[in-house]
C-alpha cells in the first residue's frame, strides 16, 4: 500500500468516492439536497493518484521542517550571544590595568583631625564633636553634632550607628539622614547595627550583663541577662542584617580553666517559641573567642585564638566547618556577604603578610603575600583590594596581581564605586575619585 503523504486530501477523496457511490444507488440524492454531488472530472484518474503518491511534502510536513530550522537557528544565534557576553565578561574579570589618574578632587573643611569610613558607597567623617555623610562630589548629605570621649562607629550596608564607650547615647542614621537616637540608661559596652536600624547592646549593670535590642528610635524590643555564673561575660556581639538572629560570644571560668560559649538568639517568629529565644549555641573548652560576625542572615563566623568557625542557618544556625591556626598570630580579619579575609603574620620571603580568603561555607579559597603595610582589605567587584595610606594591590580572586601603584598623599579611606576601575579616596584634605584604565 503507498504511503498517505497528505491525510487531508486523501479523507476528501475518499468522501468523494463515497458520494458518487450514494450517486449510483439514488440518483435522486444530489436533487433532495443531501449530497454535494458534482460532475465527475480528472482529478483522481489514476494518473492522478499516481501523481497525488508521488507529490512532495505536505503542507504539515512543511511546517514541521520549517519550525525545526527556526529552532536550530535560535539555538545557534543564542549560542553565539552566551559565547560572546562570557568572552566579554572574561575579558573584564581578567583585565590588567597599566595606569591610574585622578579624575576629580573635591577640598574637605573640618576635616582636620577626623576619622573616615564607608557607608555604602558614601564618605562617612566622624569625631568627638559630631558625624557628617558626604557624597563622592564632597556634598554634605546630613551631619549630627554630639559630645562623645572616644566615639565608636558600626556599620551595616547603608546604616551606622555611632556610640561611646560608657556612655548612654547611640545615634543612628543611614545615607539618607539621622533614624533616631537611643538613651540605654546604662553604660554601655558594646553593641551593633542591623541593615534597618535594629541596635544589639550591651550594657553594663553591676553584678550582671544586659543585652538589649532597641529600634532605631530608642523603642526597647527584647532583652536578656548574663551572668558570670550562669553564661559567662559577653565578650563580643553580632546581629544578623535582618535583625532577627544575634550571635553572642560568652567567656567563662569553669573549674580554672577558661571556655568560651557561643550562643544564637532567635527574635524572628521561630524564636517566639524557643525558651528565652535561645536557638542554638556550642561551647569550646580552654578557647578565647574574641569575635564573632554575621556575613549574611544565614551565614556567621567567629575567629579564636586557635581556629576559625564557621555557621549556617537563617532560624537555628549550625556549625558547618573549623579551620585551625595552630599558634600564628592573627592581625586582622576583614569580610563582606561572601568572603572573609584573614591576615596571618608570615615573616618569609614570600611577604611580610599572608591574606587567607575563606569562602561562606569556610573552604579556603585563595591565599595572598605582601609587604605593604595596609589599613584595610576589600572585597568588592571580583577584585581584591589591599590598601595603605601610600600604596595599594589590585588581585583577582584567584590572587593574581592585576594593579600596583602609590598614592601621592596619605589616605585614610578608599571606597569602591559601581564602577571596578573607579574609586574613591579620602585624604586629610580632599575627596578624590582615582581611575584605573
Amino acid at each position: 500500500m503507498a504511503e498517505v503523504k497528505d491525510f487531508t486530501k486523501y479523507i476528501k477523496k475518499l468522501q468523494k468516492n463515497s458520494k458518487e457511490k450514494d450517486k449510483d444507488e439514488n440518483p435522486f440524492a444530489a436533487l433532495n439536497g443531501d449530497l454535494d454531488w458534482e460532475p465527475d472530472s480528472d482529478e483522481y484518474d489514476s494518473e492522478g493518484e499516481d501523481n497525488y503518491e508521488n507529490s512532495g511534502p505536505s503542507y504539515k510536513e512543511r511546517i514541521r521542517k520549517h519550525r525545526i530550522a527556526v529552532f536550530v537557528r535560535t539555538i545557534v544565534i543564542i549560542t553565539i550571544a552566551v559565547l560572546m557576553v562570557a568572552a566579554v565578561y572574561v575579558s573584564w574579570r581578567d583585565k590588567h590595568f597599566t595606569e591610574s589618574n585622578v579624575i576629580s578632587s573635591v577640598k574637605l573643611t573640618d576635616a582636620a583631625g577626623a576619622k573616615a569610613v564607608n557607608l555604602g558607597g558614601y564618605v562617612l567623617t566622624y569625631s568627638k564633636d559630631g558625624v557628617s555623610c558626604l557624597d563622592g562630589e564632597g556634598q554634605q548629605l546630613w551631619n549630627q553634632t554630639y559630645q562623645m570621649q572616644n566615639p565608636t562607629v558600626h556599620t551595616c550596608k547603608n546604616v551606622v550607628a555611632i556610640g561611646d564607650y560608657n556612655g548612654h547615647n547611640i545615634y543612628v542614621a543611614n545615607t539618607s539622614g539621622a533614624l533616631g537616637e537611643i538613651d540605654t540608661n546604662l553604660p554601655i559596652r558594646d553593641f551593633c547595627v542591623a541593615s534597618q536600624g535594629v541596635v544589639a547592646a550591651v550594657l553594663d549593670d553591676k553584678n550582671v550583663t544586659w543585652i538589649y535590642l532597641f529600634d532605631a528610635t530608642g523603642n526597647t524590643l527584647a532583652n536578656f541577662k548574663t551572668t558570670m555564673q550562669d553564661s559567662g561575660y559577653p565578650v563580643d556581639i553580632s546581629i544578623s542584617p535582618s535583625g532577627e538572629l544575634v550571635c553572642v560570644s560568652y567567656l567563662k571560668a569553669d573549674n580554672g580553666k577558661i571556655k568560651t560559649s557561643v550562643a544564637f538568639f532567635n527574635f524572628g517568629a521561630v524564636g517566639q517559641n524557643l525558651s528565652d529565644n535561645y536557638a542554638s549555641g556550642y561551647e569550646y573548652p580552654g578557647v578565647v573567642v574574641p569575635y564573632v560576625q554575621f556575613m549574611n542572615d544565614s551565614k556567621i563566623f567567629a575567629v579564636a585564638d586557635d581556629r576559625i568557625m564557621f555557621f549556617s542557618g537563617k532560624e537555628v544556625p549550625t556549625s558547618q566547618t573549623e579551620s585551625l591556626t595552630a599558634n600564628e598570630e592573627i592581625r586582622s580579619v576583614f569580610f563582606n556577604d561572601s568572603h572573609v579575609g584573614v591576615v596571618f603574620m608570615n615573616n618569609t620571603d614570600e611577604g611580610a603578610y599572608r591574606l587567607q580568603i575563606y569562602g561562606e561555607t569556610g573552604s579556603l579559597e585563595t591565599t595572598v603575600f605582601f609587604d605593604t603595610e595596609y589599613v584595610d582589605v576589600l572585597f568588592d567587584n571580583d577584585q581584591i583590594v589591599v590598601y595603605g595610606e601610600n600604596e595599594y594591590i589590585l588581585y583577582d580572586m584567584k590572587g593574581v596581581e592585576k594593579f600596583r601603584n602609590t598614592f601621592d598623599r596619605a589616605v585614610k579611606v578608599m571606597i569602591p564605586t559601581n564602577v571596578r576601575s573607579k574609586f574613591i579616596l579620602v585624604t586629610e584634605k580632599a575627596i578624590e575619585t582615582l581611575e584605573l584604565k
